[in-house]
């Protein structure tokens, strides 16, 4: 019933909390000293056809009458059109997506499998030396820049030891467009040299994305199994004679693994969002090279339909995430 009544008002506060962010990006966007008129027009325009412009494109009207023209275009479902690529922003999102969101999802699979168990392992064996190794290893971890990292392993594993490509999704033309998701439609295909391709092309941006998220992973299990070690029903439990292995599989880890869980749905929101440095890096063609090329032409359409895209499927995961709440710890269906 608990978790009914948070899936109520996870969907409640959905449209203001997406409102109150548009409204955030919008005024900080439309402050910034830039013209997209002036970029439109290009460097030889005279101020009257940056002026045509811009009243054409509605720049001309007060922010809060931009801000509700804008609104009102959403809930309309128009995006707007992005003054960069010239297209719908809906379309040029929607071609995006598959990309970044392959790449996210990959990378937190891959965290998460490596993530949980060395918590675990590193909670079990706690102070030992190989405790100590994890620790200093997860620590290195989330201090390491991204965009270092990303270029090291391309100088390393590209152009060094040439074992993989050094950016972009595929060689060449992908698989024909199912899902999006070229793994995915490489097996539907059963085209396997271009899921070699492409898991080929995934590795080093994987690699980037992972290593930081799995450490946060690492951290926030073994701090989680090591408070469930020490809670009283765990003691009895142990006080009762139920084997070692017993105790942990059932009733540590399904305590230990709620702020896991919790983590990985924030993990995966900010690789969603914050992927940019590193698509740049490999030259990944996903919303992150979108953001960042519509934020220096102050293409203020993409950057809100950006947004927009983002801010809602962070909401949606941080749904999925109190249902999964519910299902690991009983306390919440009560």
């Amino acid at each position: 019933m608990k978790t009914v009544v948070l899936i109520v008002n996870r969907l409640a506060w959905f449209v203001p909390t997406l409102l109150g962010l548009l409204a955030i990006v919008f005024f900080i966007s439309h402050i910034v000293p830039a013209d997209p008129a002036a970029f439109v027009a290009g460097e030889n325009a005279t101020p009257e056809t940056i002026a045509a412009i811009r009243t054409r494109l509605g720049l001309d009207q007060p922010l809060h009458v931009q801000f509700w023209r804008y609104i009102v275009s959403i809930f309309d479902g128009d995006m707007g059109r992005s003054i960069y690529t010239g297209r719908p922003v809906a379309e040029d999102l929607l071609s995006r997506l598959p990309a970044t969101l392959e790449l996210t999802l990959v990378t937190v699979v891959v965290a998460t499998v490596v993530g949980v168990p060395l918590g675990v392992v590193s909670a079990l064996r706690r102070n030992s030396w190989l405790d100590h190794a994890l620790r200093v290893v997860t620590i290195a971890g989330l201090a390491i820049a991204s965009f270092w990292f990303a270029i090291l392993l391309q100088l390393l594993f590209s152009m060094r030891l040439g074992v993989t490509p050094l950016g972009g999704r595929v060689e060449g033309w992908g698989p024909e467009q199912i899902t999006g998701f070229y793994l995915i439609d490489a097996l539907i295909l059963q085209d396997h040299e271009i899921l070699l391709d492409a898991l080929q092309h995934m590795i080093l941006p994987v690699i980037t994305l992972a290593v930081p998220a799995t450490a946060t992973i690492v951290r926030f299990t073994r701090a989680g199994v090591l408070d469930a070690l020490q809670s009283n029903y765990v003691l009895y439990e142990t006080a009762m004679g139920y084997p070692r292995r017993l105790v942990i599989w059932k009733y540590v880890l399904r305590n230990a693994l709620i702020g896991t869980v919790t983590q990985i749905g924030l993990i995966f929101g900010i690789l969603l969002a914050g992927a940019v440095v590193v698509e740049a890096v490999f030259d990944w063609p996903g919303l992150g090279t979108f953001a960042v090329n519509s934020i220096l032409s102050s293409d203020y359409n993409a950057v809100m339909g950006f947004t927009v895209v983002v801010g809602t499927m962070f909401i949606v995961v941080n749904l999925i995430v109190d249902i999964l709440h519910g299902m690991i710890d009983p306390r919440e269906a009560r």
